[in-house]
């Protein structure tokens, strides 16, 4: 099946389940007839009528009638649907570990009504919404190129990139690609609807989520804390998408442990990428973390003996040094 195809039974499907009035899409269909009108222009200001017949394709490395309807409009949808799909999947999480008298309440709740089983469908529909708008962006972007021979579609995609509006790369996917692994206490489950696959892979060699998607989509999330070289312990996402330790990322940004990495200056830098401000809003990934103390329980342990250890170092040599300060001794 074309993806158009499939893409228009997604949109008619999904009206029947309509997550909510916020839930946007990219606006593939109205997008590809705006390429198709391109293709056969002969009145483009960059293009002369001998220069383009009905059925060849438009030759410009730019199109103001494209790029005027195209870039911006796919910027704001893309930047939508992440938002959109980051707060559902934000919520969804909120349900799932909620502790204190909000977890009592739905723990209670859960003797007359498992709320487990619609968490999981509405992480299902989520997965399925984020994945297919992708794939429509992709094709779009591609379809593009072609049109005019350019490389205006990539280009796009790095911009995307630059600013943190990633369809596929979010921190919030591998939360809830690692929310349904926990849920499902298996390595891998089949995503219904658009035949796709979340996997978890932790051995000796290398620590993935896998996710597999049609039209030969794969896209593998490390799990590898790129300071200490391990598994990820309790880890956190920073502005940029890099995912670390805590404790690591404490220690790149100069900061103890026990202050948490939002206490780090505006200038540190994201040991990875280097990006400045990283650190002011960092993700807590608890699911993941989860996911890696049910798969790995002697390691979580040591890594959580280790921890605790250097916090308790740290806030012994934080005290003396404001008792040092304070007596001037």
């Amino acid at each position: 099946m074309k993806f158009g195809c499939a893409f228009k039974e997604y949109l008619e499907e999904e009206k029947e389940l309509m997550l909510d009035k916020k839930c946007v899409h990219i606006e593939y269909f109205r997008l590809k007839k705006v390429l198709k009108n391109c293709q056969s222009c002969k009145h483009l200001n960059t293009c002369s009528d001998s220069d383009l017949d009905q059925d060849q394709l438009c030759q410009c490395q730019s199109c103001s009638l494209c790029d005027q309807k195209f870039f911006s409009e796919l910027m704001k949808e893309a930047s939508d649907i992440v938002g959109y799909f980051n707060s559902r999947v934000r919520h969804i999480l909120n349900l799932h570990i909620a502790t204190g008298m909000k977890g009592y309440i739905l723990r209670l709740r859960q003797c007359f009504k498992d709320d487990r089983q619609d968490l999981a469908q509405e992480g299902g529909i989520l997965i399925e919404y984020i994945a297919m708008n992708a794939i429509a962006m992709r094709k779009i972007l591609k379809k593009y190129d072609k049109v005019h021979n350019s490389v205006n579609g990539e280009n796009f995609k790095s911009r995307m990139h630059a600013e943190h509006i990633e369809l596929l790369h979010s921190p919030f996917l591998i939360e809830l690609g690692a929310f349904y692994l926990n849920s499902s206490g298996r390595d891998g489950f089949e995503l219904d609807g658009i035949r796709g696959r979340f996997s978890c892979d932790l051995n000796i060699t290398e620590a993935v989520i896998t996710m597999s998607l049609p039209d030969s989509i794969k896209l593998e999330y490390n799990l590898t804390c790129a300071i200490c070289l391990d598994y990820v312990f309790n880890p956190y996402a920073l502005g940029c998408g890099h995912i670390f330790c805590k404790s690591c990322a404490c220690s790149a940004a100069s900061v103890m442990i026990f202050e948490g990495l939002k206490s780090a200056i505006p200038e540190s830098k994201c040991p990875i990428c280097r990006e400045v401000g990283v650190y002011s809003k960092p993700m807590h990934m608890l699911e993941l973390d989860l996911l890696i103390k049910r798969r790995c329980r002697k390691y979580w342990k040591e890594r959580l003996s280790v921890e605790r250890s250097e916090t308790m170092k740290q806030i012994k040599e934080y005290w003396n040094m404001q008792s040092t300060y304070a007596t001037g001794l």
